[in-house]
């Protein structure tokens, strides 16, 4: 029996812990700042103009006040006492784009974007551009270089020849183009005289390797020439890469036809699942965009089929990691790759907006666009390189794009999210869902006007 004494005691401790946990506060979210990511590239570079911005992430625990760039020629580290813009504010994680004037022909600047609230401003990381001497802006001129506009099957005068959604190209070393004509299931050749052929393919949907009978593809996409003059071909239907031989041979050069993802031997051993984009380095490599895995694999000269980049479940992650680790990055339906004469591999990540590069030694990086920057980079279909290291990009949402080496972002031809067909300049042009892209010896590009059924010539035009 307890006594009167113990039985006020225990109920003295009961009421002492319950007044204890009921008056416990909880902290308070720390006030904080916005958090903001400078644009990854300039775009419109002239000599006294530019376009960059930012995208804020989070707007911290107080509405944005202001928002902008700030730069600097001699601040390498800028901040708002140097010179700055100020956009629009929107009160939620948003991105948005800055026009900087009055700038110095000839210099080099310092930029990073900020965003303010009550509790202080944040900035993004610092990005360098230069003026150019005495260019006022940089524009491509866009003609019909072959195909009438219906879609069908005719070879001959490239002005008459008739395709049927062109995807892949490739140029050699001659200046001949070779065009996968996907819903031909042909593999095109268009000669410098103008003249259009069939190289491989009966047009059946199918899947048949010949020496000297007729050969088929089911809907070709990415094409790589290598040294000799051979093309390969991504069957993407088949899930498999083919050779086809100056002679006209075609042969299956990696994959088994089975849509899956398996390392091994180039032959009967190695899957592919909805193979898309290609391109060689100069080891004699044979890069695959391997659309459906979200993978990028390599062929290696020697015959065997590797990972290089990605995972099975689509996303974006950068990392920096050695490439014979396996497994890393991430990527959403890559469709296009190229090489630069340094042997850094660039990828139209499609479905992630975003043009991501892997260095030689197995760096990933996005170097345009990104999955909340569709306004730079809408859905990337085809790109290439020329042999300053410039990249040209077609870009679904109906735009033809320069990115240099610089990292200077040029728009040449076309309108975001204007479809149809009209030759001119800028954006007076027009296409329709573009798809590959090649660049020849003279800095001529050509793009293959996918719903247009027609191949495309533009010619950059720098204005000064």
């Amino acid at each position: 029996m307890k006594t009167p004494l113990l039985t006020a005691i225990i109920f003295l401790s009961f009421f002492v812990l319950i007044t204890a946990v009921g008056c416990k506060k909880t902290p308070a979210t720390p006030n904080s700042a916005p958090s903001v990511l400078t644009q990854d590239v300039m775009l419109d570079v002239t000599s006294t103009s530019a376009q960059s911005g930012g995208t804020i992430t989070s707007v911290g625990t107080s509405t944005i006040s202001a928002n902008g760039v700030v730069y600097s020629s001699t601040d390498k580290v800028p901040t708002l006492a140097d010179d700055k813009t100020t956009d629009p504010v929107i009160s939620v994680s948003y991105t948005y784009t800055s026009n900087i004037t009055g700038l110095t022909p000839n210099t080099t600047y310092y930029l990073r974007a900020y965003a303010t609230n009550q509790f202080g401003t944040s900035y993004g990381a610092v990005v360098t551009f230069t003026t150019a001497a005495t260019l006022s802006s940089v524009s491509g001129t866009v003609t019909t270089f072959a195909g009438t506009g219906t879609g069908g099957y005719i070879d001959g005068a490239k002005e008459s020849a008739e395709f049927s959604n062109p995807t892949g190209m490739v140029v050699d070393a001659q200046g001949n183009i070779y065009i996968s004509d996907s819903f031909n299931n042909r593999i095109r050749k268009i000669a410098t005289d103008g003249t259009v052929s069939t190289l491989a393919g009966n047009g059946i949907a199918g899947y048949v390797d010949s020496k000297d009978g007729e050969p088929e593809f089911y809907g070709p996409q990415g094409l790589a020439i290598d040294g000799a003059g051979n093309i390969y071909v991504a069957d993407f239907g088949n899930n498999v890469i083919r050779k086809i031989t100056p002679s006209g041979t075609v042969s299956t050069y990696a994959g088994n036809g089975v849509a899956a993802f398996v390392d091994g031997a180039a032959l009967n051993v190695a899957a592919f699942n909805g193979p898309a984009g290609l391109a060689f380095d100069t080891h004699g490599n044979l890069f695959v965009a391997d659309q459906n895995n979200n993978m990028i694999r390599k062929i290696s000269a020697a015959g065997g089929v590797s990972l290089i980049a990605g995972t099975p479940t689509a996303g974006h992650v950068n990392l920096t990691v050695d490439s014979a680790a396996g497994a890393w990055g991430a990527f959403n339906k890559p469709v296009a790759l190229a090489v630069d004469p340094s042997g850094n591999l660039y990828v139209a990540d499609k479905n992630n907006s975003a043009i991501r590069q892997i260095t030689p030694a197995g760096v990933i990086t996005t170097i345009a666009g990104g999955p909340k920057q569709q306004a730079l980079i809408g859905y990337p279909a085809g790109i290439c390189v020329d042999a300053s290291g410039n990249s040209f990009i077609t870009d679904q949402a109906g735009r033809i794009i320069e990115l240099t080496s610089a990292k200077t972002l040029y728009i040449l031809a076309g309108a975001s999210n204007v479809s149809g067909f009209a030759d001119g300049s800028g954006t007076a042009a027009q296409f329709s869902a573009p798809q590959g892209i090649c660049v020849d010896a003279a800095g001529n590009i050509y793009v293959a006007d996918f719903n247009n059924n027609r191949i495309r010539k533009v010619v950059v035009v720098d204005n000064n």
